[in-house]
């Protein structure tokens, strides 16, 4: 099963992070199936590969809380609901 998760990236105290999809056996900083995105809470930037995130929540990837926050408030998921 795949998930899509975040991928900690960055030095002590100014973290950021990947979104990946990864199979959900690996470890959180494990070899990723692909990068679809990029989250700096510091900064509150967020960048999303949008047509690779639909295609892998369309294969059935579940998203972690976290990203699908994330998702939530780039409003993806209404991106999902007029595709289908």
């Amino acid at each position: 099963m795949v998930k899509l998760r975040l991928k900690r990236c960055g030095r002590k105290q100014l973290a950021t992070y990947r979104i990946v999809a990864i199979d959900v056996e690996s470890r959180r900083e494990g070899r990723a199936l692909r990068e679809v995105g990029f989250y700096d809470p510091i900064k509150d930037q967020t960048y999303l590969n949008v047509p690779v995130i639909l295609y892998f929540i369309e294969k059935g990837a579940q998203p972690t809380e976290t990203v699908h926050d994330i998702l939530e408030k780039a409003s993806i998921f209404k991106q999902l609901k007029a595709n289908l």
